[in-house]
């Protein structure tokens, strides 16, 4: 009998047909032999008459149904062996699926995240394109012992190298200093709160360090908020690091807008 189907689910429904007929042919042997127990029990006297070809056609049934037997077995294992197959190649086939499935998200996430990755860098170009001809805190200077910070005028920003060109719109106390040009990369420049957005600002707690212009001066130093402020709009009262007289720390009025975050890693 031909497989029913193709591969191993088609010799899986030919297996289930031969042991269908072995089982077929045990209950014809199985009645034989049960007509012949009660021909023996109903009249002994005409077994007796042949006993001889009676006995040897009973032989003959119990080795058949032995013989069919045997082949039920062997028909049962190798069912057996070819269903743990088929139940073996099915979880792996899940387990791949499964894989495939874990891979697939993995490469939706990757996706995503190099999508979000790439706004947010296009976001941050851009926002520092829209720094053009504002004032930003610029770390004009930088060595082992000291960061300097000076307010700087946004000239131009390269989205190609990344790269700011900023004025230094006070010239020095030398009377042939001018106004100095600088190209600093993005990461040189931290942009001042709006002075006409109080609500945009972040909010500076008591006791936290942040980078502010000192009073009179373009240039930032590190300082300490000395209180709390009522509104956003309110000026900082600051004690600047290294501003002592007479032995303790003034206290000065700093607008909102004149205040950044101290940034990591900051000397001076």
């Amino acid at each position: 009998m031909p497989p029913a189907g193709g591969g191993e689910l088609g010799v899986l429904l030919e297996k289930f047909s031969d042991l269908d007929q072995l089982q077929k042919e045990q209950e014809i042997v199985i009645m034989e032999i049960n007509n012949m127990h009660r021909k023996i029990c109903s009249s002994p006297e005409t077994v007796d008459k042949a006993v001889d070809s009676f006995l040897l056609k009973l032989r003959g049934l119990y080795a058949r149904a032995k013989e069919l037997s045997e082949s039920e077995i062997s028909a049962s294992t190798a069912l057996i062996g070819l269903l743990d197959g088929l139940l073996q190649s099915g979880a792996s086939t899940a387990q791949r699926k499964k894989m495939e499935v874990g891979d697939q998200k993995k490469k939706r996430i990757k996706s995503d995240t190099d999508t979000a990755r790439f706004s947010a860098v296009r976001n941050q170009l851009d926002q520092a394109a829209n720094l053009k001809g504002e004032q930003v805190a610029a770390r004009v200077k930088s060595d082992d012992e000291k960061d300097e910070w000076f307010v700087v005028k946004v000239i131009h920003f390269d989205k190609e190298t990344k790269e700011y060109e900023v004025l230094d719109e006070e010239p020095g106390d030398d009377e042939e200093s001018t106004q100095k040009k600088y190209k600093l990369p993005m990461s040189c420049i931290i942009p001042f709160p709006k002075k006409g957005d109080p609500s945009s600002a972040p909010d500076f707690g008591h006791g936290r360090q942040v980078l502010a212009v000192y009073p009179g001066t373009t240039a930032l130093y590190r300082a300490t908020v000395a209180s709390h402020r009522k509104r956003k709009s309110d000026d900082y009262i600051l004690e600047f690091d290294d501003d002592e007289e007479d032995g303790s720390l003034p206290q000065r009025a700093v607008p909102f807008y004149r205040v950044v975050a101290l940034p990591e890693g900051h000397r001076q």
